[in-house]
């Protein structure tokens, strides 16, 4: 596997990948990797011919009081992961190779991006669509491979997809892969290294809860009521807040207060112990 930290030698490896006419996946990622980006890399191994995954732990996407400087960093140990699951190439930059001086462009996509996440971390959706923008136009992939644990994410950049017109991928080549979750349910993500041992046992409440939800949403309960409960069981589990717990439309992420009648998702975001966590969840219509 190649680890490539400059631009030009990274459109010299895709060129070269290409040559005899193979595809090329994506898997972008901030490193400190798990199971969860593993499973992307397999199923984009399953779809392509050759998997470029990349390290980039984006800047533009934290906000002036979140956890960018302590956010975990271990590149030989993700490298090693990664060299093992048959990764052709590992796309490495600097800061400074990504956002050379005198970079000033961004995208925001409205809409999608607004609320859930969006609304608690101002510019954040614009950081990301702007990075995985750069991320396309660099690698210029044919599929590209997404967790679904943050769906609001994966809708935003489908959403850029389609308003820009990229080609490579499409809108519809940017695959959602299901979430990857521990054995009691907890869904997999780098920031889960930051709870204690107290918070860790706490943190299951969250899972626990929202299958609770949904099956009362399901069965006809009262949306608003249901909702109210969820919030009200995190925080007697020990969380310390909750800033969203919210039922959606999958596509357009509309909040929903009835039953959906097409597919939804319901959206929880809840702090326990000074980490943000994220879950979502498929509500059938």
């Amino acid at each position: 596997m190649q680890i490539i930290h400059q631009l030009k030698m990274l459109r010299k490896t895709v060129s070269e990948l290409r040559a005899d006419g193979s595809t090329v996946a994506i898997v972008p990622t901030m490193g400190a990797l798990h199971e969860g980006h593993l499973t992307l890399v397999r199923a984009a191994k399953q779809r392509a011919d050759h998997v470029i995954a990349t390290i980039f732990v984006n800047p533009t996407q934290f906000g002036p009081n979140e956890d960018l400087d302590a956010y975990p960093r271990q590149l030989a140990q993700d490298a090693a992961m990664l060299e093992e699951e048959g990764t052709a190439a590992l796309w490495a930059p600097a800061v400074e190779e990504m956002y050379p001086g005198g970079f000033s462009s961004s995208i925001r996509v409205a809409g999608v991006s607004e609320g859930f996440c969006g609304a608690d971390r101002p510019g954040h959706f614009d950081g990301v669509a702007t990075v995985v923008c750069k991320l396309f136009n660099q690698v210029r992939p044919d599929l590209a491979f997404f967790g679904e644990k943050d769906w609001q994410q994966l809708a935003v950049i489908r959403q850029m997809a389609r308003d820009l017109d990229l080609m490579l991928p499409e809108a519809t080549d940017i695959i959602g892969v299901p979430t990857v979750r521990e054995a009691d349910g907890l869904a997999m993500s780098s920031r889960n290294r930051y709870l204690d041992k107290t918070d860790r046992a706490a943190a299951v409440a969250l899972p626990n809860g929202m299958k609770h939800a949904i099956a009362a949403i399901t069965s006809g309960d009262a949306v608003t009521e249901v909702l109210a409960q969820l919030q009200k069981s995190l925080i007697a589990a020990g969380f310390a807040s909750v800033d969203y717990a919210q039922l959606a439309d999958a596509d357009s992420l509309k909040p929903l207060d009835t039953k959906p009648t097409k597919p939804a998702r319901l959206l929880v975001a809840a702090r326990i112990g000074g980490t943000r966590l994220i879950d979502n969840m498929a509500v059938p219509g």
